[in-house]
């Protein structure tokens, strides 16, 4: 591992708001360095090479721009870069639709209404009524910043009764990073892990002036030293479905299918949900804990 990524930056670390011209630096540079002339049809001449991956001068070429040119926007100039340029770029570095997303809300930030810093996320009163209907199925709305904002009876059974925390530690980041009962709790952690600081990151891709964001990341980087190390990375990505593995305290070994609904009014909030194949011993195991209800959540190491 590079010593400098073991120590956390001094922005997040003081809650600055994120240097977007260097979060645009950083992500080109290690997209650049996780591809091989050989990905993408290139000779790879000479066995010593200077730098991991594409030299600028290989990725300026694919990309069918001047050298010049990328290296001003690999310094975080994106001042004027238009679209078509950022998606031959984007096609160069082989990038995902997450990674082009994020790439673009770098270089080309869109003009917004900055978010007053006291005023908390809501969650529509319809939509928790349609969490408590939910009847068998753990659900929950997350926010920005992977914050956890409403929930149901199953998701207590399942997840334990995030009520008796603080608002402030409603938090997947946190739970998941700062929370022994967690890493427990998920099978393979090191993967939620990387889903939450992915999350973040895209977070921070759209707005890098959000000062709980910056708070959050700086807190986590200095208590965490795995969560410095995937921060480090730059990684984005989207998980809107897939298959978690638990183990409850109560009921043992759980596969349950995941699956997140962004809402679409404009709150930056997603619908999350888990439920289990029918007929399967993950099923039995859900039913039993929605019998045992709040008892269940009470069996459950302390969040």
């Amino acid at each position: 591992m590079d010593s400098r990524d073991e120590q956390p930056d001094a922005s997040v670390v003081t809650g600055r708001p994120l240097d977007r011209r260097a979060e645009l630096s950083e992500f080109l540079r290690s997209r650049r360095a996780r591809l091989k002339p050989e990905d993408v049809g290139l000779a790879a001449f000479g066995r010593h090479r200077r730098v991991p991956g594409l030299r600028r001068e290989e990725l300026a070429q694919l990309a069918g721009v001047s050298v010049a040119y990328y290296t001003r926007l690999e310094q975080g100039n994106g001042r004027n870069v238009s679209a078509e340029v950022l998606g031959s770029i984007a096609r160069a570095l082989r990038l995902t639709d997450a990674e082009h997303a994020h790439l673009t809300h770098l270089a080309k930030p869109k003009a917004h209404k900055k978010k007053p810093a006291a005023r908390q996320q809501q969650v529509r009163g319809a939509l928790r009524q349609l969490l408590d209907t939910m009847e068998g199925v753990p659900a929950y709305v997350v926010g920005r910043r992977s914050e956890i904002l409403a929930w149901n009876r199953m998701a207590v059974a399942l997840f334990g009764d995030w009520g008796e925390l603080p608002p402030g530690e409603r938090n997947w980041a946190r739970l998941v990073f700062l929370r022994p009962a967690y890493r427990e709790l998920f099978v393979d952690w090191e993967q939620k892990a990387i889903d939450i600081v992915c999350a973040l990151r895209m977070d921070a891709g759209c707005d890098p002036d959000d000062a709980r964001l910056s708070v959050l990341v700086g807190e986590l980087s200095v208590k965490s030293e795995e969560f410095r190390r995937l921060w480090a990375t730059h990684d984005v990505k989207e998980k809107s479905h897939g298959v978690k593995h638990l183990h409850h305290s109560l009921v043992g070994d759980l596969a349950l299918n995941f699956e997140s609904f962004r809402l679409t009014d404009g709150s930056e909030q997603s619908l999350v949900t888990y439920h289990a194949d029918p007929g399967s011993p993950s099923a039995d195991s859900l039913r039993l804990l929605a019998s045992w209800g709040a008892d269940a959540a009470r069996a459950l190491p302390a969040v």
